[in-house]
């Protein structure tokens, strides 16, 4: 069969670029997307991420990338659904508007392009989807809970889709990433006020200054590519893996095996809340 045919979103910066250049040093034959490349590629390097236009918030935008791929290369056997960003604030202080940009891209973008991929790895009978989700998916965090909202909805369609596509080779994995050093601090949008009461100011100055420390002193970006190449290598993945600190792990851990009110309060007490 040759090299394995990887595609992964947004593979411009972060995770998904540090995963997609990894994996194209071990042998695979990777497709990035951003929406800033172009279409056809402008380069074709076997050795690099060759990286294609693809906006995940727009169908068609998807699957020109995808056909183009397969024109290519017939198939599709890893996808690594990485494209996202982040909102932080109070739920109260947040549009509508806002909010369903997230998910467009979050979710949607997640569920389009899994629509996308599934057809020609069922045909071939193989294939792994890798959803990349948050311990943010786990537990709803506070001033990121917009953020935490799209990430519980990746969670769920993720769990069920596994179920679905088990019986035609296709293995699906959630990857739960605690804080890792990449641009998706800087990148993150604040939310819209739509008030001028200051009730949340102190609180929010608070839990962005501590969570924003701890990304940009997080973990490696390359672990999580270490981690898929380990996945991808396993004939028989875990739903999900976690993947930071072990504080962070812990945490995650503890929803269901602690009472719920002794959780939010271990995070109530971690950000300064209480």
């Amino acid at each position: 069969m040759g090299k394995k045919i990887v595609l992964v979103t947004g593979a411009s910066s972060g995770l998904g670029k540090a995963t997609a250049h990894y994996l194209a040093s071990k042998g695979y034959k990777v497709y990035g997307t951003s929406r800033h490349a172009s279409l056809p590629p402008e380069t074709t390097d076997d050795d690099l991420p060759i990286m294609v236009r693809m906006d995940v918030n727009k169908t068609v935008s998807v699957k020109q990338a995808v056909d183009f791929i397969l024109e290519q290369e017939q198939r599709i056997d890893i996808v690594i659904n990485n494209a996202g960003w982040g909102i932080s604030g109070a739920v109260e202080e947040a549009s509508i508007e806002q909010t369903k940009a997230l998910f467009e891209t979050n979710y949607f973008g997640t569920q389009r392009v899994c629509q996308a991929v599934i057809p020609t790895m069922r045909a071939h009978k193989s294939g792994y989807v890798i959803n990349i989700s948050s311990i943010g998916g786990v537990l709803g965090l506070p001033f990121q809970g917009l953020y935490s909202a799209t990430k519980f909805a990746v969670e769920g369609m993720t769990e069920a889709l596994r179920m679905e596509v088990r019986s035609f080779g296709i293995h699906v994995v959630l990857i739960e990433p605690g804080d890792f050093r990449t641009s998706f601090t800087d990148h993150r949008e604040k939310t819209t006020h739509t008030t001028t009461d200051p009730a949340y100011n102190k609180m929010e100055q608070s839990a962005t200054s501590i969570f924003e420390h701890d990304e940009r002193n997080g973990t490696d970006p390359e672990t999580i590519a270490h981690l898929i190449e380990k996945i991808i290598s396993s004939s028989n993945p875990k739903l999900r893996y976690r993947a930071g600190s072990f504080s962070q792990k812990l945490v995650a851990k503890m929803k269901g095996v602690l009472p719920d009110r002794l959780v939010q309060w271990i995070l109530m007490k971690y950000y300064h809340l209480t």
